[in-house]
């Protein structure tokens, strides 16, 4: 009997509409698909019904949206992630941890961070995509604590997308969560088809 194949998909912890544009396009440059549906402040799925898209994707990797809208505690789009996340249908390459600035959120440890400029950093950055000193890579956001609870890969910080003073703008290509992107998936290893 032939094992079904997993689907592949990159979290992202943002789903406002700016967020979704900016996705859109990204997935179109590396060959994948983006779970437009799932956008929204905050998400407007459950998770059972993310997973359905994700399943019905033509191409992988899947980028999929998350977005708790502000809420500190754990949220839907909380819920849903962690549903997605340990579904055993989908194999997780990687998740963006996108940076707010939520008061009462403990925030997550990630692996490398990526400053408004693109560069990757080993300290935390703030929604503005600006470094802020110190020696641990942790973001801070609305989403992102449910990520203490999965065991992923690979995590990725960055400001808060479309907010980094126009060093985000689409027109620009969107080079800081291209790049986060690129890297998560140059560390999965997994090769799209473009």
């Amino acid at each position: 009997m032939q094992q079904k194949k997993k689907r592949k998909i990159i979290i992202v912890t943002d789903g406002d509409c700016v967020a979704r544009r900016t996705l859109e396009g990204i997935a179109r440059k590396i060959g994948g698909q983006c779970i437009s549906r799932g956008a929204g402040n905050p998400t407007p799925l459950t998770g059972p019904q993310i997973v359905s898209l994700i399943r019905k994707a033509e191409c992988d990797p899947v980028l999929v949206m998350f977005d708790d809208n502000g809420n500190a505690r754990m949220g839907r789009a909380e819920e849903a992630l962690y549903h997605v996340s340990t579904h055993p249908d989908i194999e997780v390459l990687g998740a963006i941890a996108v940076a707010s600035q939520t008061q009462g959120a403990l925030g997550v440890q990630v692996d490398i961070c990526i400053d408004r400029f693109g560069r990757e950093v080993r300290g935390q950055v703030n929604k503005s995509g600006i470094v802020i000193p110190g020696d641990t890579c942790w973001i801070v956001g609305d989403t992102v604590d449910v990520l203490n609870m999965l065991k992923l890969p690979y995590i990725v910080g960055i400001g808060d997308i479309g907010k980094m003073r126009g060093k985000e703008d689409r027109y620009n290509g969107c080079p800081v969560t291209l790049r986060a992107v690129e890297v998560i998936l140059a560390r999965s290893g997994y090769i799209p088809r473009i």
